[in-house]
């Protein structure tokens, strides 16, 4: 069954469609119907929305809508979606991948920004699990089966992820992560200087109730929401951006990204975040042509899984990886860090 709203109250299914309905809030201003809900379906874009809505599987108030079409209070949208395919008919694609260990039990991948770890809303290719399926297609071990997705990244961050290749290697892993003793460690080009060098975020952290696609530090009296853990040091002050070491005790859905705008600092380039514009730094003109070059060359956040480790499941062994930063966020690191020593915007 598609993941695409995860935990939705929202959500039921019949043999063929997952339906989604919302009634519109009262005071929501007028807005467009396929903007309206890419706000509210977990995993959904504009355009996948606008495909639902030429089959005419989005209806208000009984009726089909064209993508124009305004949402008012009290609306009532139903919006039918194809079944994404189950877990055994994910589709094997020869796509390139790097791999930088492998054995009987596991796979180690470094996947490069941009690319989908699941299939989500309408996009049933092109992500890591099909690239998987094709890798391990003829392999004993596999048996047919489609390989184990033990955690995730984000689409537009890079690093490291584990792939378990049994069933006694994804309840391994699984339990490591469960009791937190899995270390994780990413580097993060964050806007501004952090007021504590070192520290560690504790908070919970929820959907936004007003984007569902967005999550949000929420109260500690919170009913809703989940604990999460981040511990950050900074590895080098540029100024107006800072290069911060994270390492996460628990894995929430986007927690870098939720804690450290939290703190003020939202990683540089983040259009979700609002790091994708200047936040820090000088009025000159110099200076400005010199962050949308940056934005240019890494135009997603500045995130990176560096390091993994964890117990191997099989041998009881240590097992330790690390990764080069990709080129982009290399690259535009060294940019500030040249910019930080002359300051000549």
């Amino acid at each position: 069954m598609s993941d695409i709203a995860e935990n939705s109250e929202n959500m039921q299914e019949n043999e063929l469609f997952l339906i989604y309905t919302f009634t519109v809030d009262d005071g929501q201003e007028p807005l467009r119907v396929d903007r309206y809900l890419v706000n509210k379906i977990e995993r959904a874009t504009r355009n996948k929305l606008q495909e639902a809505i030429e089959r005419k599987q989005v209806k208000v108030n009984g009726k089909a809508v064209k993508s124009n079409y305004k949402v008012k209070p009290k609306d009532f949208i139903e919006v039918s979606v194809d079944k994404e395919p189950n877990e055994l008919e994910v589709i094997p694609e020869d796509i390139p991948l790097e791999i930088i260990y492998e054995d009987s039990s596991l796979m180690i991948v470094n996947k490069k920004a941009g690319m989908v770890v699941h299939p989500g809303f309408g996009n049933h290719s092109g992500t890591l699990l099909n690239a998987l399926a094709f890798l391990l297609d003829d392999k004993a071990v596999h048996q047919g089966k489609r390989p184990w997705l033990v955690h995730r990244i984000d689409k537009n961050t890079s690093g490291l992820l584990v792939v378990a290749k049994t069933d006694e290697a994804m309840a391994h892993l699984s339990e490591q992560f469960k009791d937190h003793s899995i270390e994780r460690t990413y580097q993060a080009l964050v806007w501004g200087s952090m007021a504590e060098k070192e520290g560690t975020i504790q908070s919970m952290i929820g959907r936004d109730q007003y984007d569902r696609k967005r999550f949000v530090v929420l109260p500690d009296d919170t009913e809703r929401g989940k604990h999460a853990v981040t511990h950050y040091r900074v590895l080098e002050d540029f100024l107006y951006t800072s290069l911060v070491e994270c390492k996460l005790e628990t894995g929430r859905t986007h927690q870098i990204r939720v804690h450290l705008k939290h703190l003020g600092n939202p990683l540089f380039s983040d259009d979700f975040y609002g790091g994708n514009r200047i936040l820090k730094g000088v009025v000159f003109s110099k200076y400005k042509q010199f962050v949308d070059n940056c934005f240019s060359i890494m135009p997603r956040q500045g995130l990176h899984a560096k390091s993994l480790g964890f117990v191997h499941p099989a041998t009881g062994d240590w097992m330790q990886f690390d990764s080069e930063l990709p080129h982009d966020m290399a690259t535009v690191v060294e940019k500030w860090r040249s910019a930080s020593n002359t300051y000549g915007f």
